[in-house]
């Protein structure tokens, strides 16, 4: 395959390596005959998206027995999230994640190419499949999902012990709270010891420490950073069904564990793009 052809056409459509290459297989090395080639599957269309920014979306959970998968597919605007063809392009995804036990989420994008390019055509945005997690239990296990507000948030728990309902119980409470840790076990010794570091620092302005002994100061300092990470833990949150108790309550009472979760909230650490009604209103009409 002459490789200059394939940057030119690249060039010309904006498309993929791959899909370069197909298209002028398919016509015997002639680039507007490609580029048309292109055009009827709908490359070049989804590929002159490629620079928009894709923050709204959907997220899902699938269980089928002892595999679950839960994914993040992203467009551009909430508009098209709501939309029927894409929650069934997110439930698809889902469904292929889990039933080819895809490990990472560039090998999913490839084994779901074709299904983007199609819906990219449909929806008229830039569409991507942000991250993916497939998850394997043991038959003793518990899994427990939680979808919030039809896919903003979703949530997938693994319990060693305990029940279907608490799962989702703690499912709930991990999508209300967004713990980052199960236990204090889960934090890392470089993680304690850069905001034990933090804490130094801030206790050099604090004036309430002047003339306390070291060891005293020690204990503050420590109590600071236990302080700090607790909000985070998912066993000392309150559990969002009974506020009375703590997760780590519930689990206890009931000889249950948290093995795995896995939280997925779309956009989160994303910068979205910012539209006016009107200009949303004529992006949909193109």
């Amino acid at each position: 395959m002459n490789t200059s052809l394939i940057k030119e056409l690249r060039d010309l459509s904006g498309a993929g390596l791959m899909d370069c290459k197909k298209a002028l297989e398919a016509s015997n090395n002639d680039i507007d005959e490609a580029i048309d080639y292109l055009r009827k599957k709908g490359i070049s269309k989804a590929a002159k998206k490629a620079d928009r920014v894709a923050a709204e979306g959907l997220s899902t959970v699938v269980i089928d027995g002892n595999n679950a998968s839960i994914v993040e597919v992203n467009c551009e605007t909430d508009f098209v999230a709501k939309s029927d063809p894409f929650i069934e392009l997110t439930n698809t995804i889902a469904d292929t994640v889990l039933n080819q036990d895809l490990a990472c989420v560039n090998c999913a994008k490839e084994a779901t190419a074709e299904l983007f390019t199609d819906a990219t055509v449909k929806l008229g945005e830039k569409l991507d499949l942000r991250r993916i997690e497939v998850v394997n239990k043991e038959d003793s296990d518990i899994f427990g999902q939680y979808v919030h507000m039809k896919g903003k948030i979703s949530v997938l728990v693994q319990l060693a012990g305990g029940t279907p309902e608490i799962a989702k119980g703690i499912a709930m409470t991990i999508a209300a709270n967004n713990p980052q840790y199960a236990t204090k076990d889960d934090i890392s010794k470089e993680e304690i010891e850069k905001e034990y570091n933090i804490q130094v620092e801030t206790a050099k302005e604090d004036h309430s420490l002047d003339g306390k002994p070291d060891n005293i100061k020690e204990k503050i300092l420590q109590g600071r950073v236990d302080k700090h990470f607790k909000e985070m833990i998912l066993v000392d949150q309150e559990y969002v069904l009974d506020p009375s108790i703590t997760v780590g309550d519930l689990l206890k009472k009931n000889g249950a564990s948290i093995k795995k979760f896995v939280r997925y909230q779309v956009g989160e650490g994303m910068e979205k793009r910012v539209d006016d009604f009107a200009a949303e209103v004529m992006n949909q009409a193109k």
